[in-house]
């Protein structure tokens, strides 16, 4: 679980990660709606700190909701004035999280993939300036170039430069002897991708 306390690095006009990710998956995919249950699960929180930011969002005219039966459902109010320079703003920051899921996720033989660098760093509390590219490692045997098309497409989305690197399963598992891996492991890891499944 998250914690949802923490400040935000990315996007320090936010309260905290949770709230960054949480708009990024609802503006991002403006045209989706999102049940509470099905965000709790993809930001790994509780449907109850979902439901708050909810609130609040919905009361600034951010977020619209709809209730069928039990589910409530969010999408993001694109009528707001606010709606398109924050759309920018997410994708720059909380951004990464939400495309590179969408673009990684169809690609066959993916294992798993993680963001590392920077922009991990700053998602996990790290001091710093506002990461200018995004470094992702992807663990499998998936094609080269379904991996470039996938990092062509993210970059169009994010407006940021996306470099991604692969491995195979094996290498990543025998990393000690491996400088860059063991270096990567000794940092933040953002999982994506765990097990062939959207993190």
């Amino acid at each position: 679980m998250q914690d949802v306390q923490a400040r935000s690095r990315l996007l320090p006009l936010l309260r905290s990660p949770v709230l960054g990710e949480l708009l990024a998956w609802i503006y991002l995919h403006p045209e989706q709606t999102y049940s509470v249950s099905e965000l709790a699960h993809r930001l790994r929180v509780s449907q109850s700190t979902v439901s708050r930011e909810a609130d609040r969002l919905t009361e600034a005219g951010l977020v619209t909701q709809e209730r069928r039966g039990n589910l409530r459902l969010l999408r993001a109010d694109l009528d707001n004035v606010l709606a398109r320079p924050l759309t920018e703003l997410l994708a720059l920051t909380y951004g990464p999280v939400a495309v590179l899921a969408d673009v990684l996720t169809p690609i066959t033989a993916v294992e798993a993939a993680y963001i590392y660098g920077s922009w991990a760093a700053r998602h996990a509390g790290a001091p710093g300036p506002p990461p200018r590219d995004v470094d992702v490692l992807v663990i499998g045997d998936a094609d080269d170039d379904d991996l470039a098309d996938a990092a062509r497409a993210a970059e169009h989305r994010l407006g940021r430069e996306v470099n991604i690197h692969r491995v195979s399963p094996s290498r990543w598992r025998a990393a000690t002897d491996d400088p860059f891996l063991a270096s990567v492991r000794s940092r933040p890891l953002y999982p994506l991708i765990e097990q062939g499944r959207p993190a």
